[in-house]
């Protein structure tokens, strides 16, 4: 089962999550909407969430160039 953080702040995501045995960042937009994005090590996963990171940035930047798709329904 995945472990959502709720993320205040953000004007682009609302929740993250990491599963590190799968390497796979969880991401659930503003609108309800999640993400999966695959092939994140762990080092991935800390410069995602370093402090005044912007979360929308490095998705546009580094994540949506990952396989990637729609979580759940």
């Amino acid at each position: 089962m995945i472990e959502w953080t709720d993320i205040g702040g953000s004007e682009r995501i609302v929740a993250e999550a990491y599963d590190a045995e799968a390497e796979t960042i969880y991401v659930r937009f503003p609108n309800g909407v999640e993400y999966w994005y695959a092939a994140c090590p762990p080092h991935v996963w800390e410069a995602f969430t370093a402090q005044g990171q912007s979360r929308g940035k490095y998705i546009a930047d580094h994540l949506n160039h990952k396989p990637r798709g729609r979580h759940g329904g």
